[in-house]
């Protein structure tokens, strides 16, 4: 039987919008997803206000009924790269449906990150607009061409909403997802990000004499570099709670029992073994309890019989929000604790603010999820990637991140990985999501 709503998700697929640098192909692969929107979504063209922003980011303006404030809906067009197709189960850009039944997907790159629910929102907009509804306020999609590659494109539409005076009451783009046994006993948990963590990149730089690598001279550039590299790795930040942690831990405690959940639900009181037995539960929920810092790149000799004189390493650190971009640096240079090491920022981004867990928007978002998921308990967390809705907290203190599915944790890891891809029934209950929100807008 043809199902129209996946026909038009698996034609957006087959779209290869990347936004890393060098990419062929880029301005087709746009151009043609821009035309496909058009045509698969004529009522939403017809009825919205839609602006090209930074060139290839887009912007809806739904108008309300009411002159209050508005509401956001974000998603992004680009996906990530394709290092190798040969290692992909099935093409990364066939959309192919695989299966029968519960475990039926669609698989392809951008699947899960981020086209589902771009796609969704789309499709219950449009749904809406057949039905006759509109929002009491204006409601404004949001689709940046660029999130995997620092977002500029959200920037951009940030900039123009504040030329215009708009504030959003709410504001929603991928984050949080509904996990299946984030501690072992556990239900579904749908987690919405409240915050995300502040994303920083340095560069460790130590410069000795260098020479020929027949006779290498003791405490060499590298050498200096490894001890640097061996501190950060074996001294990671003391483990702490911080209030969205603990807000989800009193929402988990909310459904366990015994001591255990005792513990979860006077989390406050706990705060410090709690941290401990996180940091040691599994890495994600580890990197929930403090800032993160991970070796990504080195870099020595040119030429493999000759000691450099200079030897740099890049890390990639994710500031936990309470901490700074100052902070981080401070702790970094404490911990290496060695004058040879010069700590270089290269770039970096301050930790998101803490949107509130309760109120309208936060209370039309859980009662979207258990709409549709109504096994789910709802709890606040802290993304640990970073998303386009950073760039929104200028003009709105409720800025939430949460993606209507429930994931497997093969389905999770394939994110940003091989073998991306969403079944059926979990692409259907986003859509189901989103016009649940939509229509209390």
């Amino acid at each position: 039987m043809s199902d129209p709503a996946l026909d038009r998700f698996r034609e957006l697929l087959r779209f290869p919008s990347y936004s890393h640098e060098g990419a062929e192909g880029v301005d087709a692969a746009f151009t043609g997803f821009h035309a496909a929107l058009e045509s698969r979504f004529p009522l939403v063209h017809a009825r919205l206000e839609r602006e090209l922003v930074a060139a290839r980011s887009l912007l809806y303006r739904w108008p309300g009924t009411g002159d209050g404030p508005a509401a956001v809906l974000m998603a992004h067009q680009d996906v990530v790269a394709v290092d190798d197709e040969s290692r992909w189960t099935h093409p990364p850009f066939a959309a192919e449906l695989v299966g029968e039944g519960d475990d039926a997907a669609v698989w392809a790159r951008g699947a899960l990150d981020d086209k589902a629910a771009l796609v969704a929102i789309l499709e219950a907009v449009e749904a809406r607009l057949a039905a006759g509804f509109a929002p009491a306020a204006d409601v404004y999609l949001v689709f940046g061409h660029d999130e995997e590659a620092g977002g500029t494109g959200a920037e951009a539409i940030v900039a123009l909403l504040v030329e215009r005076g708009v504030h959003p009451w709410l504001v929603i783009d991928e984050g949080g997802a509904v996990m299946d046994g984030l501690l072992p006993g556990l239900g579904p948990t749908a987690v919405v990000g409240v915050t995300e963590k502040g994303i920083m990149n340095i560069e460790l730089v130590v410069e000795q004499s260098g020479g020929h690598a027949a006779i290498p001279l003791a405490g060499g550039s590298t050498a200096v570099l490894a001890r640097a590299i061996l501190r950060l790795e074996n001294q990671p930040e003391a483990p702490h709670l911080i209030e969205p942690v603990i807000g989800l831990l009193e929402a988990l405690g909310a459904r366990m029992g015994g001591i255990r959940g005792w513990m979860l639900r006077h989390a406050r009181t706990f705060r410090g073994p709690l941290a401990r037995m996180l940091a040691k539960a599994s890495p994600q929920l580890a990197a929930m309890t403090r800032t993160t810092r991970a070796v990504t790149q080195l870099r020595g000799s040119s030429s493999k019989n000759v000691v450099p004189e200079r030897a740099t390493a890049t890390v990639n650190v994710r500031i936990l929000p309470g901490a700074s971009v100052a902070s981080a640096v401070a702790d970094i240079e404490r911990t290496i604790d060695d004058p040879a090491v010069q700590v270089r920022v290269l770039d970096g981004a301050e930790p998101a603010p803490v949107s509130p867990a309760d109120g309208p928007a936060w209370d039309a978002i859980s009662a979207s999820i258990r709409e549709v998921f109504p096994d789910a308990a709802v709890a606040p967390y802290v993304m640990l990637q970073a998303s386009d809705s950073r760039h929104f907290a200028t003009i709105s203190d409720r800025v939430y991140r949460f993606l209507p599915f429930d994931l497997r944790q093969e389905e999770l890891q394939s994110i940003h990985g091989i073998d991306e891809r969403i079944r059926v029934a979990t692409y259907r209950r986003a859509i189901a999501f989103f016009d649940a929100l939509v229509g209390r807008l």
